[in-house]
């Protein structure tokens, strides 16, 4: 199948391209928000292919996978088909509500002309989705090359603008844990924390937007991965911290409940549990290494990639089928 879909995410497309069809990625010359093309710091097999807005008109193209409203419009105009009624669609759902929950409807609430799919059963539900058809696909990852060491008696976050987005990535609780052992936060505009929390960058450093491959070696030498946002779907650094043995430390919050089990980590609403929880692994490299393991056995049977794949597989073909 010839799949049209912008890069949006890219740790989720990273996976979604690595499937067994060909993929049209919008480009632009300013290889803006909408026109981003292939992923510059992932690797991307060859079968995802950058596509001009003006070579759309002409394309053939199976399916639409739509990730944000805005898409619909574009994907009709630079197509010159509709989504949903001259080419079949799916909306991929990213993120956790906003705004007035559990009551928020969703943007493409009532609809019968696409699927809506989540990427967790905690949004799937949380959504008001209306009368719209939806299923969910848990995330599936491109395994790691490293696994945990865990020499460096730090603690790792990977998180994206921090500063920007404070209580929802829980930033200001990370002075609680830069107390127990020194935070190294990895990610998009994490440049300035140490100082916008008032700490010296021995007790908190950034490392910002390293190539993937990188965060992950350094990410393996920290020991024990510290997740604390409050309201956010399933990430899937917290997917890949797992998969290379890292035990967690985590807020019990969205779908981290079901996708963390208590052999592999320590999860609570109370902070104060979680900073205990980070002290012990801190100081006993061992317990610290038990949970990891048994992250990385459970991360590889449920978040998989031949199993991600699979289920995308079987959407693609059941909504194309059906349009047929």
């Amino acid at each position: 199948m010839n799949v049209l879909l912008w890069h949006v995410h890219g740790s989720w497309t990273t996976s979604f391209v690595h499937g067994r069809h060909r993929y049209l990625v919008p480009v632009t010359p300013d290889r803006g928000p909408y026109g981003l093309g292939r992923a510059r710091t992932y690797p991307w097999p060859d079968s995802a292919v950058e596509v001009t807005p003006e070579e759309l008109a002409g394309a053939d193209v199976d399916l639409v996978l739509l990730q944000r409203p805005e898409e619909l419009e574009l994907a009709e105009r630079w197509l010159r088909r509709r989504p949903g009624r001259d080419v079949p669609a799916v909306y991929v759902e990213h993120n956790t509500p906003k705004g007035d929950v559990p009551n928020t409807r969703h943007p493409m609430a009532d609809r019968d002309d696409l699927l809506l799919t989540h990427v967790t059963h905690f949004n799937e539900l949380f959504w008001d989705n209306g009368g719209t058809r939806t299923a969910v696909v848990e995330h599936g990852i491109v395994p790691p090359a490293v696994e945990w060491t865990g020499e460096l008696n730090r603690l790792a976050v990977v998180t994206n603008e921090p500063i920007r987005r404070w209580r929802v990535t829980g930033t200001d609780l990370m002075p609680r844990f830069a107390d127990v052992a020194p935070l190294d936060v990895f990610g998009m505009g994490v440049t300035g924390l140490a100082q916008r929390l008032g700490l010296p960058e021995e007790r908190v450093a950034s490392h910002d937007d390293l190539p993937q491959g990188v965060m992950h070696v350094e990410l393996a030498r920290r020991r024990a991965y510290l997740h604390l946002c409050r309201w956010t779907s399933l990430g899937l650094s917290l997917i890949e911290a797992m998969t290379i043995g890292m035990p967690v430390v985590a807020l019990a919050t969205t779908e981290a409940v079901d996708a963390v089990p208590p052999d592999a980590g320590v999860l609570a609403t109370r902070v104060d549990t979680l900073v205990e929880a980070a002290r012990w692994l801190a100081e006993d490299r061992d317990a610290a290494y038990r949970l990891g393991a048994r992250a990385r056995e459970v991360t590889k049977e449920r978040f998989g990639l031949d199993r991600f794949l699979a289920d995308w597989d079987r959407i693609v073909e059941e909504e194309t089928c059906a349009s047929r």
